[in-house]
């Protein structure tokens, strides 16, 4: 199986979960054994990637500004596309620039995806039961990806891959082991640092750095 493979599977979820008139967001970045897989909740119409016209990658966080500010301040983005990311609007991105980012994160070994790829017109929750549509499909792509290590961002994503009831204040730092077609992958779980988490991005930063020197430690 490969990550194009799943992508058919991604989009007939979106035709019955996501907005009718938006594409499925997939995923980005390094998808060989990368050092991180970060996963997130599910995209927006705010990432200009999900509108039909878009020719380009579809893949988390295109057009948007905030999540960057993470990435730079754990040092897995280069002060060019930074700076260019903070001085341009969203809708100025173009296909060539998406892809100049997507490179970037590739050369710093990391790995951006969503739980689910059911692109919703604005920010409103989704219920557990539709997350759950996607773990099979989900853990399918962590073994085509192998990384060393998964950081899910957020209760309701930790609490669902992990399948059990996760509240990030209460494991901060602490690693989840889980098995996946036979082998065991290391997974954490730190606050979401987008939307109505921002003012969580601070203790985000502090987490993921942690995290990152451990990877160091044990590499």
């Amino acid at each position: 199986m490969k990550l194009e493979e799943l992508k058919k599977e991604y989009d007939k979820l979106q035709k019955k979960y996501g907005a009718k008139e938006l594409d499925s967001i997939y995923n980005g970045g390094c998808e060989e054994n990368p050092e991180i897989c970060f996963v997130f909740m599910n995209p927006t119409g705010r990432n200009i990637a999900s509108s039909k016209e878009w020719k380009g990658l579809k893949s988390p966080w295109i057009g948007t500004k905030n999540i960057w500010d993470l990435f730079y301040e754990i040092h897995l983005l280069d002060d060019k596309i930074y700076e260019k990311i903070r001085s341009i609007k969203g809708s100025e991105w173009t296909e060539k620039f998406a892809e100049e980012v997507y490179e970037n994160v590739k050369s710093k070994k990391y790995f951006i995806t969503n739980l689910g790829k059911c692109t919703q017109l604005d920010a409103r929750p989704l219920a557990d039961s539709v997350y759950k549509e996607y773990l099979d499909l989900f853990f399918q792509e962590i073994q085509i990806i192998d990384p060393k290590v998964i950081i899910l961002f957020g209760n309701q994503v930790s609490s669902i891959v992990l399948n059990q009831k996760i509240s990030v204040s209460q494991c901060r730092k602490k690693m989840f082991l889980k098995e996946i077609n036979g082998k065991e992958y290391k997974f954490y779980s730190v606050y979401y640092p987008i939307g109505n988490g921002r003012f969580n991005i601070d203790k985000s930063i502090e987490d993921i750095k942690w995290i990152m020197k451990s990877l160091e430690k044990n590499s």
